[in-house]
């Protein structure tokens, strides 16, 4: 099929309020294949992408992050509107589709309104009309494209359904548009008096009246004339009947947003998410160890036990197979948060955790950012840009770094597996449960304590409001569920993977030079006894060793020596590079068995200098994970910080308070449980 493309390259500006299926059908047009840039001089981000060929429309199309109406509540919220007038790279748009919630008109219809009054060329796309519809309500299109003298179309974007007749009616926009020429957009106003908001809101009501009809058994439809009746009512309080479009929501709602019951299941969903990671991720986990071990094995094999054999056998293959293994826990912990947002459940976790949060100095607004941060810390700050509140903002970003992101469950997962081997994943699934749960209440410790000292780490200013329209609950479309969780996976492989690859390299470099070759009396040894005692004596005359040293005394007290400290170090470039620089450190090689059993394995065995102490014991493998719980955000994150908060000044505070704060909370625990006789 030969494709009719338009003479220019239009651009089509994606806009709607949160929660109205603007990114899905973005995701959808774009195909994913879209780009993510900061607006010019802001930090409010954009995605840009061409419409996939399959449309038949040479157009790009521009989404922009959610906004409610014209009138902004926040100076981010701005710069979303100033660049919808004249975006500073691409500048006005040709055409502006506007997603509308079809169970949500009342209020969706407000965003709408206010670009068309504002002589923008715009089309509708009716989204959630099967929600409607499900609960026997029908919106007539037709009526709605009359009454606002604009193109209605209905869509669902998670399916597609509806998608080519939109693109075939912005093209016949955009073709009239090159024919007769758009008008200029006419600025608004958002000094609005109450009375025009009052006006438009009632002309909104009639229009709402004559679309949406009631749908009976015998097949006639009842007009909706007088259904707001039923709503719950904002400006007179006399009727407070509810809506039945949100009955089944509501009813779920009454056990989910219960001031008890609530933050029991909501806590239970996050102990059964975190306990999964352990037991579904084991099968998957175990071939990629063994597949990681035998290519170590055979690198090795016929490279030969020289220099650069040991490189790609010991420095490439073994130190990122190290960190990979853990790879389909992170993959799972993307799926099940996808899975609990599609259904709309974390909107209501954002409802539970507000009222809580305000005893801190923070708000709902603050939960989403929060909850990112279990993913990535980097992603998580930038969220934070959608709360208008400077002082809440700040201390958003300041403890953000407090939350164990994705990175560090590589080192929980091999630390627990020391602890609990063999079949006790369910225990280690438990206590992984516990270390989030942890990091939950250490956040929020610190910011009530930052809260309540008002020092001049944050500047003080009026707490803001929280107002959080809910989604209705869905079932979670699963290909949506996947597509996300793949990006969000591809995304954490290009950022850590380079990083990985190169501290390997270079970790190794600092534990095999400069004396690589190390002379030794192999008599009366074994070739295993002969090839340990060679690792051992190369290590000790390393690079790394002499590192190890200036460090030594800072590790002494919390029961730990060198090579620790120089992988707690390397972490800094990403937590994940502890597994592998202790995997490097320690010499683990691949062998016909796996490369974990093998670092289990020497972890075990490992010992401080010549005191036949155990390094690792309970004591210090709970004192790491203390350590990791507070402390070592990367140096990417301490970088978003600063061009988040616009100077370096809060991001060292991070730094040095959080560091101090594990280091300190690690000697306690370590020494705590040892004078306890737990060793």
């Amino acid at each position: 099929m030969k494709i009719q493309t338009l003479e220019d390259n239009y651009l089509i500006t994606l806009v709607g309020p949160p929660n109205s299926g603007k990114t899905t059908l973005f995701n959808y047009l774009s195909g994913k294949n879209y780009k993510t840039v900061n607006y010019p001089g802001a930090t409010v981000e954009y995605s840009i992408s061409k419409i996939q060929k399959k449309f038949n429309i040479e157009a790009s199309i521009l989404d922009s992050p959610g906004i409610i109406s014209l009138a902004s509540n926040s100076p981010d919220e701005q710069v979303s509107i100033d660049a919808l007038y004249s975006h500073p790279t691409y500048g006005i748009p040709d055409l502006v589709i506007v997603t509308v919630d079809a169970s949500q008109i009342s209020r969706h219809l407000l965003l709408a309104k206010q670009l068309i009054q504002s002589k923008f060329k715009v089309i509708i796309a009716l989204t959630m009309v099967d929600l409607l519809q499900r609960k026997g309500f029908n919106v007539s299109t037709s009526v709605l494209s009359e009454e606002l003298n604009c193109d209605v179309i209905s869509i669902d974007g998670r399916s597609g359904n509806g998608v080519d007749e939109l693109i075939k009616v912005a093209e016949q926009n955009l073709q009239k548009n090159r024919i007769t020429g758009a008008e200029k957009p006419i600025p608004f106003d958002s000094n609005v008096k109450l009375e025009y908001l009052l006006d438009l809101y009632k002309e909104i009501e009639q229009i709402e009246c004559k679309a949406i009809s009631k749908v009976v058994d015998n097949g006639k439809q009842i007009d909706i004339n007088g259904a707001n009746k039923r709503l719950v009512l904002l400006n007179n309080g006399l009727d407070r009947k509810i809506n039945k479009l949100d009955q089944t929501s509501l009813k779920i709602d009454k056990i989910m947003l219960h001031k008890v019951w609530g933050i029991v299941l909501f806590f239970l969903a996050m102990a059964i998410t975190f306990t999964s990671i352990f037991w579904l991720a084991q099968p998957v986990m175990n071939l990629v160890d063994k597949s990681f071990g035998y290519l170590s094995y055979e690198a090795l094999n016929i490279l030969g036990n020289n220099w650069y054999g040991s490189f790609i056998a010991n420095g490439i293959i073994s130190g990122v197979g190290s960190v990979m293994i853990f790879n389909p826990q992170i993959i799972i912990l993307f799926l099940i948060l996808g899975l609990l947002e599609d259904t709309g459940y974390l909107a209501r976790g954002a409802m539970l955790i507000d009222k809580p949060l305000s005893k801190i100095g923070l708000n709902g607004r603050s939960f989403v950012p929060m909850l990112s941060g279990f993913a990535c810390a980097i992603p998580a700050m930038l969220a934070t840009r959608t709360i208008p509140n400077r002082r809440e903002r700040l201390l958003t970003i300041f403890i953000i770094p407090l939350m164990s992101c994705s990175a560090r469950l590589p080192v929980y997962a091999l630390l627990l597996a020391f602890l609990f081997p063999g079949d006790k994943e369910w225990i280690a699934g438990i206590t992984l449960a516990g270390i989030y749960l942890l990091s939950i209440i250490s956040s929020v410790s610190v910011a009530g304590i930052v809260n309540k000292l008002k020092n001049k780490i944050i500047t003080d200013e009026d707490q803001s409001s929280f107002i959080l329209e809910l989604p209705t609950y869905r079932i979670p479309k699963v290909s949506n569920v996947l597509n996300n969780s793949y990006h969000s996976t591809k995304a954490y492989f290009k950022k850590a993977g380079p990083i990985i690859l190169v501290l390997s390299g270079v970790i190794w470099f600092l534990t095999y030079f400069p004396d690589y070759n190390p002379k030794i009396n192999t008599v009366n040894l074994t070739r295993e006894q002969a090839g340990e005692l060679q690792s051992s004596t190369r290590l000790a005359n390393s690079y790394a060793s002499g590192l190890g040293k200036i460090i030594q005394p800072v590790m002494s007290p919390i029961g730990m020596d060198w090579r620790v400290g120089v992988a707690l170090i390397s972490s800094f470039a990403a937590r994940e590079v502890f597994v592998s620089s202790l995997a490097l450190i320690f010499k683990v090689a691949g062998d016909e068995s796996t490369l974990q059993s093998s670092m289990l394995h020497e972890m075990h065995k490992a010992t401080i200098g010549n005191t036949g102490q155990s390094l690792f014991t309970t004591a210090t493998i709970a004192g790491l994970i203390i350590f990791f719980v507070f402390a070592l955000q990367c140096m990417s994150s301490m970088a978003v910080s600063r061009k988040e908060t616009g100077s370096w000044r809060l991001p060292l505070l991070q730094f040095f308070i959080f560091t101090s704060t594990a280091y300190l909370f690690t000697f306690i625990v370590v020494n705590g449980l040892r004078a306890m006789g737990i060793n």
